[in-house]
């Protein structure tokens, strides 16, 4: 009995052993033959979202001298559909406004009766006046002195401009224009071929004004610094605020102004600002030929400004009286938009065009025809006019912009055809800037602006990364005040 306990014990320790060993065994033939199970795969890290702040490093502003929208761009609803194939309207309601939103809108002359918007036979437009108390007549001809802009008439181009040629013919100087009507005068894309191409292709507002209704120098200011410090006319002393290139030192950001007539004595309007004078800020105002050299290198500064040829003809303002002849000196449009796409063009295929923001337009109106109203905007300091002409200027404050200005947002990550309502001003630029850079605004004005940031589309490297082919600028236009 114990015996055969033992044999089935010891059979059984012997099965035991060698069921072990089998298992062993198999074991070892996967460890050398068989491949171990797959790991899981690791998530993928997403890349992050593009911003602002990741895809934009270099920001240029050009702005140049005295043109209204509609003068400039209200033919663009016509081009776009004409176009062929049609260049769609990216807006919030597929429309632009431009004249194709001013059916029946018109001023009227004193001698000449009502006067529609008409597209101009030539490429020079004699004297007009964008001043404090010409800019606040023709947005409000009924009421110069109101201070809601949203009733303005818009009435006052013509009689305006009448005014002109009847102030000079009483000097001895005498317009081809004696009715007013070359106010009402618009270019179209046969003349600026250049400016519908590109804006109709990269992104654009039909409500960009100028920051105040006055002339050139106060609201260049406004570039600076975003106020004029209660100037409405040119500074009597220079300008003690802040301006965006100081914040730019102050955060160690990279700045250049670049100056087309460099070799006149007056190169800047940053010349109206105090710190014009601080240390390293004269050599950081430099010729428009470092900007060629520096697109072509590869370094650009993080922010560029372009200062017009005032000088040289090539800004776009409406034609000078030279007093001493008392004959106005012809200034072409397509001379100065030649200018802007012999700058504008070379961008698109450098190595800089794929982080770069160029942002366009000008000064201010000119005493050229708009049907858009300005828009209430907040003081930028409160201070009010200091230097307004007894017994000419109307009364007045800084609560309200000029009249809307052309202009075109260009870069690879501007959105295709787009148009954008949101009513602001060229403060917005600044804005823009401080956005980007971590900077804080520098007055009440830039502050209220919108970010610009509804223009551009960062994703993938941008709508454009690939940049349309522009065409030349035409040279072709007829400059004869005849013709106006």
């Amino acid at each position: 009995m114990t015996s055969c306990r033992m044999i089935l014990c010891r059979n059984f320790f012997l099965a035991c052993f060698l069921a072990v060993l089998s298992l062993f065994a198999l074991t070892g033939c996967q460890g050398l033959g068989a491949s171990p199970a797959p790991s899981p795969t690791p998530t993928a890290t997403p890349s992050p979202t593009p911003t602002l702040q990741t895809s934009v490093n270099h920001i240029i502003i050009m702005i140049q001298e005295n043109r209204s929208f509609d003068s400039y761009l209200g033919h663009m609803t016509a081009f776009r559909q004409q176009s062929s194939p049609p260049i769609p309207i990216n807006s919030s309601d597929g429309k632009i406004r431009d004249l194709s939103d001013a059916v029946g809108f018109v001023n009227t002359s004193p001698v000449a009766g009502d006067i529609a918007p008409y597209h101009t036979g030539s490429v020079c437009t004699e004297n007009l006046s964008p001043d404090w108390e010409e800019h606040h007549v023709q947005i409000n001809h009924a009421n110069p002195a109101a201070a809601s802009p949203t009733n303005f008439d818009m009435k006052g181009f013509v009689p305006v401009a009448f005014g002109e040629s009847q102030a000079f013919a009483q000097q001895g100087i005498f317009l081809q224009d004696q009715t007013g009507h070359r106010a009402m005068g618009f270019f179209d894309e046969t003349q600026l071929n250049y400016y519908y191409f590109m804006a109709a292709n990269f992104a654009m507002s039909d409500n960009l004004h100028s920051p105040i209704p006055a002339n050139t120098t106060p609201n260049r200011m406004y570039l600076h610094g975003a106020t004029s410090q209660g100037f409405a006319h040119i500074p009597t002393r220079l300008l003690t605020s802040k301006t965006i290139w100081q914040e730019l030192d102050e955060k160690g950001v990279t700045w250049k102004i670049y100056v087309t007539d460099f070799t006149r004595s007056f190169k800047t309007y940053l010349s109206f600002f105090t710190y014009i004078n601080q240390a390293g800020v004269q050599a950081k105002i430099v010729p428009l030929s470092e900007y060629f050299s520096d697109l072509k290198a590869g370094t650009l500064p993080s922010v560029s400004f372009i200062e017009a040829g005032y000088f040289s003809g090539q800004d776009e303002h409406t034609s000078n009286i030279n007093p001493s002849t008392k004959t106005a000196t012809p200034v072409n449009v397509q001379t100065g938009a030649a200018h802007v796409a012999s700058i504008l063009t070379p961008l698109l295929t450098s190595s800089s065009w794929a982080d770069t923001v160029f942002l366009f337009a000008f000064d201010e109106g000119g005493g050229a025809f708009d049907h858009v109203p300005p828009v209430a905007v907040p003081s930028p300091d409160g201070i009010p006019p200091r230097d307004l002409i007894a017994g000419k200027d109307v009364a007045g404050d800084f609560t309200m912009t000029g009249v809307r200005v052309p202009n075109m947002i260009v870069s690879p990550f501007a959105k295709k055809n787009f148009v954008s309502h949101t009513p602001m001003d060229y403060t917005a630029f600044l804005k823009f800037i401080e956005t980007r850079f971590g900077l804080s605004p520098l007055t009440a004005r830039d502050a209220s602006m919108p970010d610009m940031t509804e223009f551009f589309d960062f994703s993938n490297g941008g709508p454009w990364a690939v940049p349309p082919i522009p065409p030349a600028q035409r040279r072709d236009g007829i400059c004869d005040f005849a013709t106006e």
